[in-house]
């Protein structure tokens, strides 16, 4: 196996198993890696330190494990099997929740890794070449540890590094379509469009977050801003609201919205969808002294790189001040960031600003993240991105 030896001192991080190695890192590499290799990591005395895949970037190696071990079909498969077990322990897997997320990356040790599970079929997306080139072989060891799972359906076009020399296509890799587009989620029924929907065709990170606003819809007029499928529309709509509105600057998923609204409560009229930019939408409300007694704002990451980071920090104060102006005296606002850059105190403080340059009294009923199908390794806190407050205001 190729060897990367790492610079005196460099090792402490991977002693704290934490499971990147950055290309800084490196002292020398023994061997001519191709992006993708298993490579062996050794500290400057040439002492045992993990296994990964080799990668081009700053991040030059991404852990698979910290013990030395063989990589083959087997360590593969016990991966897939305790992710599974992990998820049906928690009672994530169960006739009246068929989605979750199988595998979540470092969460799981498998980093450059996601899975997502819609009934009977497993949705792959590999953010590394090491993991696209194990594709066939996990896809093998999805079906065998997951009982429900019949077919598995790459998807990683875009979602690979741009530098990498090759070509994904996305497509089945174990059966075939199976016609089972419906997807549920707490008892209520989604489509699941993994061919052309976003990310694996759905947001699975909020159904905790969902399943919370459900419980302060009750006689409320609701906002769902960003609402891409309508999952936080559906559950409102169940929780008791007495009006529900839905809003994305893509036609395709206000039409996707109204689907999911006529699977859950057809013909229902509290329900209305509008295909317009957000902004320009709380300007008019603005002019029409329009307000809400709920509103969510569940935007798209605002930042993807550092470079960023400050224009999205801007972002955030200007959306959330306007929701401030459009919310009724005691309403409630649930406001997220899923950009990584972002960390919960500068997200906690563009709210804070926009509160402020309110002048309205507010408050924090709960500080929100990602389910537990989206694990956080503790080495790895990076891993945490999903942000999300709760806020009551006077």
């Amino acid at each position: 196996m190729i060897t990367v030896i790492l610079k005196p001192k460099k090792e402490e991080s991977l002693l704290r198993f934490h499971p990147w190695v950055f290309s800084g890192a490196i002292q020398r590499i023994e061997g001519k890696p191709t992006e993708g290799d298993l490579v062996e990591v050794l500290d400057c005395n040439r002492h045992f330190l993990a296994i990964g895949h080799y990668q081009i970037g700053s991040i030059a190696v991404r852990v698979v494990s910290f013990e030395q071990q063989t990589i083959n079909n087997d360590f593969w498969n016990l991966k897939i099997e305790r992710a599974y077990q992990m998820r049906k322990s928690i009672g994530l897997v169960r006739p009246e929740n068929n989605t979750y997320r199988l595998i979540h990356g470092e969460g799981d040790s498998l980093p450059g890794l996601i899975v997502d599970v819609y009934d009977d079929t497993a949705v792959m997306q590999a953010h590394s070449v090491g993991m696209h080139e194990m594709r066939e072989t996990l896809a093998k060891a999805i079906v065998v540890n997951v009982p429900e799972v019949r077919n598995v359906y790459y998807k990683s076009e875009t979602t690979l590094p741009f530098k990498a020399d090759i070509s994904p296509e996305d497509g089945y890799l174990v059966g075939g379509d199976s016609k089972k587009y419906i997807g549920i989620e707490n008892g209520l029924q989604f489509q699941m469009d993994w061919l052309r929907g976003q990310k694996t065709g759905f947001f699975v990170d909020q159904r905790e977050n969902r399943a919370l606003l459900e419980r302060y819809s009750a006689g409320k007029s609701v906002l769902n801003m960003f609402c891409y499928t309508g999952g936080f529309s559906v559950y409102a709509m169940r929780g008791g609201a007495t009006l529900v509105h839905s809003v994305d600057s893509s036609a395709k998923a206000v039409e996707l919205t109204d689907s999911n609204i006529n699977l859950n409560f057809p013909d229902d009229p509290r329900h209305q969808s509008f295909a317009e930019d957000a902004f320009k939408y709380l300007n008019n409300l603005h002019t029409l002294r329009q307000q809400y007694d709920l509103i969510i704002l569940d935007p798209p990451a605002f930042a993807k790189h550092r470079e960023a980071l400050r224009n999205a920090l801007k972002g955030y104060k200007r959306l959330n001040s306007k929701a401030f102006e459009q919310i009724k005296p005691g309403g409630i606002l649930f406001t997220f960031s899923c950009s990584q850059v972002v960390t919960k105190e500068q997200f906690r403080l563009a709210v804070f600003s926009a509160a402020a340059e309110s002048k309205r009294n507010v408050r924090i009923l709960h500080q929100l993240s990602q389910p537990a199908d989206h694990p956080i390794n503790i080495y790895h806190p990076e891993g945490e991105y999903l942000k999300g407050l709760v806020l009551w205001v006077e």
